[in-house]
């Protein structure tokens, strides 16, 4: 799990920078909730992974 997190991280940062080379407003407001969702993704791959960890 902790390459998938690794993985959703990356993505959030292509977005954000996706977002800062787009001239459209829209497009760049489009990229940038994509690397919020990709960073909530992330997060919760991670807790899991805590939460797992905990009940061995």
């Amino acid at each position: 799990m902790v390459k998938e997190a690794k993985f959703f991280r990356k993505q959030a940062d292509k977005a954000e920078r996706m977002a800062r080379a787009a001239s459209d407003l829209e497009v760049s407001q489009g990229f940038l909730n994509m690397a919020k969702a990709y960073r909530s993704q992330a997060d919760v791959l991670k807790a899991k992974r805590k939460s797992g960890k905990k009940r061995r």
